[in-house]
């Protein structure tokens, strides 16, 4: 398992369109790609569950991921999450 922690820094946090975007990226590997927020956990594949973190701007967030890519997929997850999830 590896894991890594970070701080979301897009002014709006992880919301509908940052949550879907998480999904999209998590779906792309085989392993299991968990967010821990406030003691509160989601899975990467679902978005409710994502929104459901109420991580805002500023909110650490601890990145669990167990499977055969997980190397890649937390590199994938952490590029998004330090860009901004693409925003402005």
């Amino acid at each position: 398992m590896r894991t890594r922690v970070l701080k979301v820094m897009n002014r709006f946090g992880l919301h509908s369109r940052a949550a879907a975007k998480l999904v999209t990226v998590c779906s792309r590997f085989q392993s299991t790609v968990t967010l821990v927020v406030n003691g509160r956990r989601a899975n990467g594949r679902q978005l409710i569950a994502l929104i459901m973190l109420s991580a805002s701007m500023g909110a650490q967030v601890y990145i669990e991921v167990q499977g055969p890519d997980e190397v890649k997929a937390l590199d994938a997850v952490t590029r998004l999450i330090t860009d901004g999830f693409g925003e402005a």
